[in-house]
């Protein structure tokens, strides 16, 4: 296989790594009070923001969902 064939898996790779980075910064944006109330306002499908006590927890379901059918598929594909 040449490198034009890994392509298509390269920028999937690239745009999961920048997606992983913007979800990185999403408790640090949460903690300004104008962005963390956008945030509250997105649909919970996308961003879930936990807080109690000053704690932040900032997740995408449907991040975490799509990870569990990936997983799932791929352990039971062998």
């Amino acid at each position: 296989m040449n490198s034009d064939s890994y392509w298509p898996i390269m920028l999937l790779g690239f745009s999961f790594i920048l997606l992983g980075i913007a979800l990185l910064l999403l408790p640090l944006l949460s903690r300004l009070p104008p962005i963390f109330q956008r945030l509250k306002d997105l649909l919970p499908i996308l961003v879930y923001v936990y807080q109690h006590d000053g704690f932040y927890f900032v997740t995408s379901p449907i991040l975490i969902i799509i990870s569990v059918i990936l997983f799932l598929w791929r352990m039971l594909r062998g």
